[in-house]
């Protein structure tokens, strides 16, 4: 039986390994436009990622998203040896499924030592049912592998967060967000390998004055102070607490159309808004010890 699941896991990785024209691949990112209300920002400079080393994060994922028109990048993570969380935005308009890069250091090198690519259909993605694009509420989805991966040092999940802590805003903290998104607001294509950002977490009063109307209880926001922030690529892809402890608590959601590197917070979903609600379609809990 073993066997038989591994030999399925291999067909399905095969499956999904075709090349890839990276150049045509869209990134999802959302960009609102800016509210008229003005703020001072930080002159441009380069958006402050560090590259990540082999398997620091092994809980990053990768998504080729299958859309109308073509292929389109996101970022998710991986909660469990089966399941992924990602943005709703990154899914919602899927056309067959979706290539999720697991292990993944280089997207581009399918050969790389660690990696696997394995193919979802449509049916295993579910779209949080209240997901309004429009305000970007509830921007969150699940994916559901075919069959669990074998955890290893490329590969291990997140944590989520324990349900005690789901009144706790992390306002102070330092987290940590990681992608392939662009590198720089002049870049043209996202980046070929992993890259990540420490920041601090900021209180949702002081996000919200720069994004009218559009941060909500459900919503955690990062300070870019020199530039430094998530950008076009790194959509639905992780926020971690920088403690060691790899605590998901956010997915990235949107930024704001002027570009990376103005001083604008980033936006994320936050996880502790909806526990529940991945509990409720994937069986997983963190009650905490």
């Amino acid at each position: 039986m073993k066997f038989a699941c591994a030999s399925v896991v291999l067909l399905i990785a095969v499956l999904g390994a075709q090349a890839v024209d990276w150049q045509s691949v869209k990134n999802l990112n959302i960009e609102v436009e800016a509210p008229k209300i003005r703020h001072s920002a930080p002159t441009g400079r380069i958006t402050g990622g560090t590259l990540a080393t082999r398997n620091q994060f092994p809980y990053q994922v990768g998504l080729l998203l299958y859309v109308q028109g073509g292929a389109a990048w996101c970022g998710g993570t991986l909660i469990s040896d089966r399941w992924i969380v990602t943005a709703a935005h990154c899914t919602d308009s899927l056309t067959v499924g979706v290539d999720v890069y697991l292990g993944t250091h280089d997207r581009t090198n399918a050969k790389e030592v660690g990696q696997q690519i394995v193919f979802v259909e449509k049916k295993n993605v579910i779209v949080h049912e209240n997901w309004i694009a429009e305000t970007i509420t509830n921007d969150i989805s699940l994916i559901k592998l075919p069959v669990p991966i074998e955890l290893n040092e490329h590969i291990q999940p997140a944590k989520l967060p324990v349900k005690a802590d789901s009144y706790n805003n992390y306002s102070g903290e330092t987290a940590i967000a990681s992608g392939w998104g662009l590198t720089s607001d002049s870049a043209t294509a996202v980046t070929d390998i992993l890259q990540f950002i420490e920041v601090p977490i900021m209180n949702n009063s002081g996000c919200s004055p720069w994004y009218l109307g559009l941060i909500g209880s459900t919503n955690i926001c990062i300070k870019t102070t020199g530039g430094t922030s998530i950008c076009s690529g790194d959509s639905g892809g992780p926020l971690v607490l920088a403690d060691g402890s790899n605590t998901l608590i956010g997915a990235t959601s949107f930024g704001i159309a002027f570009g990376c590197e103005v001083g604008w917070p980033g936006v994320f979903t936050r996880i502790t808004s909806f526990l529940d609600w991945i509990e409720a379609n994937t069986g997983i809990v963190n009650y905490g010890n």
